[in-house]
């Protein structure tokens, strides 16, 4: 009986043991509430090029460049880490457009209950990729294009693509979107035009900001996108190929949606390096006082290829001297947004 007694409490204070050290409990380092507190880029592992993300109440809404055998993916997610797939924002093309490359869609709350999503996709009519814009009731969508043809395509030019939509601090629309003029051997402009109220259609005359005349940039700037910080515009822009290490991310300073533009000395501000291949085409989303940037990248040395493609990355953006720098790519674990 005292054996008995001896070893039951010996299995007893084994068991103590093996919780305390975390045997057989379902609390693992990775869930302890200080590893919580922190995250890993990627932040979707699969490929998601072109990630711009909205915020509308408590969720955030992630769309990315066409993939997985959906025009438009949508993910949502509670905190800027965690995201779930949500489905095809753009389950149905207009008639005038063909499928296949549905490219950087964008979205913009325009009022409550209304939501436009811009979208790059190939024009039948044309043969080019050109841009259109659909509407949805829920940021997750499913948006509609309910047009006869595209809202901008610059056939001469190469067509057009990578719109961004933008909301001044006067309350007027506007949007930035690149001619694909690498497609077929002429310059690439970044253009800007103001937006109807309803974001539906054009008003007045595009107006050319900026095209490529850095060597960092090679023979491309795409990728567009305005934010304003402590009354100064920047236009964010990324450059080169995107398939080869060399691509990257830098901005310039607007006075106005219309230019002039000057572009940043210090560019590129995102670039490649041991964490990360070829990041760029990003958009930003603050969320509680700080900036973050979303963008894609290549897993280092894997530019080009399809598994698993371009990821999307979270970095935060801070202001120094009020010039923007970007903490990353960064592949160590940092604190949550």
């Amino acid at each position: 009986m005292t054996d008995r007694r001896t070893r039951r409490r010996g299995a007893a204070a084994l068991a103590a043991a093996l919780l305390v050290a975390g045997c057989g409990s379902s609390t693992t380092p990775s869930s302890t509430p200080k590893d919580a507190q922190m995250f890993t880029n990627p932040v979707v592992r699969t490929d998601a090029p072109d990630p711009q993300a909205i915020r509308v109440d408590e969720t955030w809404y992630l769309f990315h460049t066409n993939a997985g055998g959906r025009n438009v993916p949508v993910l949502t997610s509670p905190d800027l880490v965690e995201w779930t797939e949500a489905g095809d924002a753009l389950p149905e093309l207009p008639a005038w457009a063909d499928s296949g490359k549905t490219w950087a869609p964008e979205a913009i709350k325009v009022t409550p209950g209304r939501f436009l999503l811009y979208y790059t996709v190939a024009d039948r009519s044309s043969g080019r990729q050109c841009v259109g814009r659909a509407v949805a009731d829920k940021p997750v969508g499913p948006y509609r294009d309910d047009s006869t043809g595209p809202l901008i395509c610059q056939a001469e030019l190469g067509g057009s693509i990578d719109a961004s939509p933008f909301r001044d601090t006067d309350g007027s629309l506007w949007l930035l979107w690149k001619n694909d003029g690498n497609a077929v051997g002429v310059d690439t402009w970044l253009w800007s035009q103001r937006l109807s109220d309803d974001g539906l259609r054009l008003v007045g005359t595009p107006t050319k900001l900026l095209k490529q005349t850095e060597p960092w940039e090679g023979t491309l700037i795409e990728g567009p996108f305005f934010h304003r910080h402590d009354g100064k515009l920047f236009l964010f822009f990324a450059a080169n190929a995107y398939d080869k290490d060399t691509y990257a991310e830098g901005y310039a300073v607007c006075e106005g949606p219309t230019g002039p533009c000057v572009k940043a000395p210090e560019n590129p501000i995102l670039k490649s390096n041991t964490a990360a291949t070829g990041p760029g085409h990003a958009s930003l989303v603050e969320k509680d006082g700080r900036t973050w940037l979303l963008y894609h990248a290549w897993p280092p040395g894997q530019e080009g290829s399809t598994d698993p493609g371009r990821q999307a990355w979270l970095d935060e953006l801070v202001w120094q001297n009020g010039k923007p720098v970007v903490k990353g790519p960064t592949g160590t674990p940092q604190p949550r947004p």
